[in-house]
């Protein structure tokens, strides 16, 4: 079932617009109806909408006509993510080119870089990337402006990895429709969403999960004389 309606006067920063609203319910669920009669009551049941969750809906705001018009959207039953064909194929979405985005875009490059990119021109154990990711949120998480030159610095150190990710990143920028600024206003609500997928956790086998939050150099590797690998970990206080 899809719902299209007109709501007037709807307040977006200072600003007021018109608005079309696109509702889409994608599951009947069965209710009871409860009837009284003179003697009894009649129950019967009928399949109709949840009113108390909106399976996909997007607000289309009467702004900024000639670069896009603003939508909020949301997509309940595909949490990570609004579903490609809602999203792409029949709103035709593309992003802001805001702070936002910017942000989002910029920590998903720099995870993509450290997860997969990295260890195909340079040797790093798992700790150290884990340590990058950790660095990377910490940086966005501290300051209130982005300065590209600056996280390169504090992130991966070593100028021959600032100069890998670079190049990387200017093969990336762009593809979602975002180009970004060598330096911006960082979105605290990016950076929320985005240090969720930032993990943390050093997987060991079948057998230990480390979780690395902070000093890279509180934990070491190594390998024993018949071939077995270990990890030795100092720390000051047990809880």
């Amino acid at each position: 079932d899809l719902f299209i309606a007109q709501i007037n006067a709807i307040q977006i920063g200072e600003s007021q617009a018109q608005v079309i609203g696109l509702f889409k319910s994608e599951n009947n669920q069965p209710f009871l109806k409860l009837q009284q009669s003179a003697k009894d009551f009649i129950i019967d049941y009928e399949d109709g909408i949840n009113i108390e969750k909106l399976d996909k809906g997007c607000l289309v705001f009467n702004l900024n006509k000639n670069d896009g018009y603003q939508i909020c959207i949301v997509d309940t039953l595909n949490k990570s993510a609004e579903a490609q064909y809602w999203r792409d194929t029949f709103l035709n979405l593309k992003p802001c080119n805001d702070n936002y985005h910017m942000t989002e875009e910029f920590l998903n490059i720099t995870k993509r870089y450290i997860t997969d990119q990295i260890s195909q021109e340079f040797k790093v154990e798992k700790a150290d990337k884990i340590d990058m990711l950790n660095r990377s949120i910490h940086y966005f998480k501290n300051h209130d402006t982005f300065d590209g030159e600056e996280f390169e610095e504090d992130v991966f150190f070593d100028k021959n990895v600032i100069q890998s990710f670079r190049k990387y990143k200017e093969s990336l920028d762009g593809s979602n429709d975002i180009n970004i600024d060598p330096a911006f206003d960082i979105s605290p609500l990016a950076v929320n969403k985005q240090k969720r997928v930032f993990k943390s956790v050093l997987k060991l086998d079948k057998n230990f999960h480390i979780y690395i939050h902070g000093d890279r150099n509180m934990i070491e590797h190594g390998v024993e004389n018949d071939g077995r690998k270990f990890y030795k970990i100092y720390y000051e206080h047990e809880s």
